[in-house]
């Protein structure tokens, strides 16, 4: 035995445990009911809150470069000016530019601009010394005086440059030598243009922006509108109301949803026009042993005969059996109504045994009725998939009804056999038979042929059809071919059942036939 612990401690496997304990992880959202509206919502503002930054990037460097037009311009008229300034005279660059036109060139109240004339050594012609050269190869040298620019830098300040090669006198026997024309300017005024041009786009983005916000919200409400209508067209109903919804007062993208409803509706309605049939049925059925029963309880008190009471205690233990009976199979067939069609409720099982205990449990009524009641069992076990207890309620409703159709003196055989795909349930009987024109309709619940003195409440053959849809399995019927009597035809219950597929053989089970 365990000694028991102290007070105040706790085993060392329960610390251990609530140490280990973890908690359950979190549902996933699957579960959560999501707003539909919020949904669209998401989807239509999350794309477009990307978007706008996005677009003011664009916007930004798209101004830049509408900016840096003009000004382009005015540096290559610059660059070129002073380009047909430089000439050579006997074999010397002039000195380049007069004071006025130098003052005229730097005339800018906001931005700094610096030009630089160099030789065809590099030596500094005019201008600003500090202004840095372009960065080309002599090979690579322009042959014509078109302006280039490029971006540098002057004193720390960004600057935009445009340069040209101008060609001076031609020297005979020898390629004419190359000057370099540069002209330079910071970027105040670039960005100052720039920083109008987004403004003049940003700033009616931020209005515009609120209204596109309260339309998209607006447009969603109004296209959901036809949602919140439905509701209450569905809640205004009555309890008792399934009619289906006219789908033409509901938009398009509704009206898969509504026609699935309405099917449905259509089938919910059927089942309880069917259970109400049912219960009417059952009501008319139970009202027959239940008069009877009351009518011999009467006349057995009027008697003063002993024999005269005896015999109506007969007939009154006969009618309550048959109510017995009748509430049996009621209650049978609703336990098959309810039960699943599929999970742990079925299980492999051998048809064989299971067939051949349900005959064992007929036999003394088989006895009492004279009725020879046989099985014969197949040459291999029969595995299937299904469960027990309801499978015994139906082959028991087989024999049953066999049994009650099948004279005294006949014969009744359960017989289960299998061929490549199914397992197969017989029971035949050398009674009247089943024309093939009921054998349709002798399914229906409290159905009974017409003509027949058998006593029954119809529900016996409703109970395994019920039990046999629920397995998936086939019910035939046929004449019974190995009847004797031509008015005896006799009748042939034929139940196919799947069989289960065959379990994999594992690597080591293989068969070697080396």
């Amino acid at each position: 035995m365990t000694p028991p612990s102290a007070p105040g401690t706790e085993p060392a496997e329960a610390k251990a445990e609530a140490v280990a304990y973890q908690p359950p992880p979190a549902e996933a959202d699957e579960g959560i009911q999501h707003s539909l509206f919020g949904e669209i919502l998401d989807w239509m503002l999350a794309p477009l809150l990307l978007l706008w930054p996005m677009s003011i990037a664009i916007t930004y460097l798209v101004a830049k470069s509408i900016a840096n037009q003009p000004f382009d311009h005015a540096l290559e008229d610059s660059v070129t000016v002073l380009a047909q300034q430089v000439r050579a005279v006997d074999g010397k660059i002039s000195k380049g530019l007069p004071g006025l036109a130098r003052d005229i060139l730097r005339a800018d109240d906001i931005d700094s601009v610096y030009f630089q004339i160099q030789g065809p050594h590099g030596e500094h012609i005019d201008g600003d010394r500090d202004l840095p050269p372009p960065v080309i190869d002599e090979e690579d040298l322009p042959t014509s005086a078109s302006v280039h620019f490029r971006n540098d830098t002057m004193h720390g300040t960004p600057v935009r440059i445009a340069y040209a090669y101008v060609r001076l006198e031609h020297k005979t026997g020898n390629e004419a030598p190359m000057a370099l024309v540069q002209v330079a300017e910071t970027l105040e005024k670039r960005a100052q243009l720039a920083n109008e041009i987004i403004k003049g786009v940003i700033l009616p983005q931020f209005i515009i922006l609120p209204i596109v916000l309260a339309l998209v919200w607006f447009a969603l409400a109004r296209g959901l509108s036809p949602l919140a209508e439905l509701q209450e067209r569905i809640r205004a109903r009555g309890s008792d109301d399934l009619s289906p919804i006219a789908p033409n007062q509901v938009p398009e993208e509704i009206s898969p949803l509504v026609n699935s409803l309405n099917d449905m509706l259509a089938r919910l309605s059927s089942s309880i026009d069917m259970q109400k049939r049912f219960i009417a049925d059952a009501a008319h059925q139970m009202r027959t042993p239940l008069a009877g029963m009351r009518m011999q309880s009467e006349l057995a008190l009027r008697q003063t005969d002993s024999e005269e009471i005896r015999r109506s205690l007969e007939q009154l233990a006969k009618s309550s059996e048959a109510a017995t009976r009748l509430v049996n199979q009621l209650l049978a067939l609703a336990r098959a109504e309810n039960q699943p069609q599929a999970g742990t409720s079925l299980q492999p099982l051998e048809l064989s045994e299971l067939a051949r205990g349900t005959v064992q449990d007929w036999v003394s009524a088989s006895f009492a009725a004279r009725i020879d009641l046989g099985y014969e069992a197949p040459a291999e076990p029969v595995e299937i998939v299904g469960n027990p207890t309801m499978l015994r309620e139906l082959l028991s409703n087989l024999i049953d009804n066999a049994l009650r159709y099948t004279p005294s003196g006949g014969s009744v055989t359960v017989r289960v056999r299998s061929d490549e795909t199914r397992g197969i349930l017989e029971v035949e009987d050398t009674g009247p038979g089943i024309a093939p024109a009921e054998r349709s309709r002798v399914f229906e619940r409290f159905y009974r042929i017409l003509g027949n003195k058998a006593e029954g409440s119809g529900l016996g053959l409703a109970i395994v059809r019920e039990i046999a849809q629920q397995h998936g399995v086939d019910v035939e019927i046929y004449a019974n071919p190995r009847a004797l009597q031509p008015k005896l035809p006799g009748a042939l219950f034929r139940l196919s059942f799947p069989l289960p597929p065959a379990p994999p053989i594992e690597e080591s089970e293989a068969p070697y036939y080396g």
